[in-house]
């Protein structure tokens, strides 16, 4: 209805906000709320979670990163839709999380993503990420998006988790690893709560360009 200034609350919306998470839930995951009894790390990357009902979820984990094609966030949703009914979720970390009901559904959804290769060989979705080792790297925006960064962040983060590649597929560490990157002293890539922080700083005052400042948008 159009807005009426003779009644203002008429037909009001105050909910704007995204649509409630609880819809995009698994239904064993949905239907087990606060029915958990434990969890247990099976082998890199694979966990399972028991609830008191019985229901098992099993969870493959694998590496993604910050920014990702379309091609590859379609190509997440072709697996979702062939191994898990549909559904998947993003860690706070950047990792993707695949969720199977069934313990038999894990191999071949395992066996679906080892063999999904890049061009030049290397596997598109390494699984891994738990327990004692190096998880995904989280980082900010860099020369993407962000208008204060001293560095970039992606090439960064690329180069140093091709350094640690194999220990996201091992558990050898004394406790789990966590590594982030920041552009800046701003800090919102959250290096401050990481064991390894990786920060950018400026070495000096940046310069202006009068001429441009006020016609650019960041």
């Amino acid at each position: 209805m159009p807005y009426d200034p003779q009644n203002p609350l008429q037909d009001r919306i105050t909910d704007l906000g995204p649509r409630h998470y609880g819809e995009f839930l698994p239904p064993v995951i949905k239907n087990n709320k606060g029915k958990w009894l434990y969890h247990e790390i099976l082998e890199p990357g694979v966990l399972v979670h028991v609830s008191e009902t019985g229901d098992e979820v099993y969870t493959v984990r694998v590496d993604g990163c910050r920014l990702m094609s379309i091609e590859h966030l379609r190509e997440m949703c072709e697996i979702a839709d062939k191994h898990c009914d549909g559904y998947l979720r993003f860690t706070t970390r950047n990792n993707i999380e695949f969720m199977v009901d069934n313990k038999s559904k894990v191999k071949p959804l395992m066996d679906d993503l080892k063999s999904r290769k890049f061009e030049k060989g290397s596997n598109k979705f390494p699984i891994g990420g738990t327990g004692s080792g190096i998880t995904n790297i989280v980082h900010t925006q860099g020369w993407a998006h962000c208008h204060t960064p001293a560095i970039d962040a992606s090439g960064v983060v690329k180069a140093v988790m091709d350094g640690l590649y194999d220990e996201f597929g091992s558990m050898r560490m004394p406790a789990p690893v966590r590594v982030s990157l920041a552009c800046c002293l701003n800090m919102c890539g959250a290096v401050h709560c990481s064991d390894i922080a990786i920060l950018g700083i400026h070495r000096k005052p940046p310069m202006i360009d009068a001429e441009w400042i006020d016609k650019l948008c960041e």
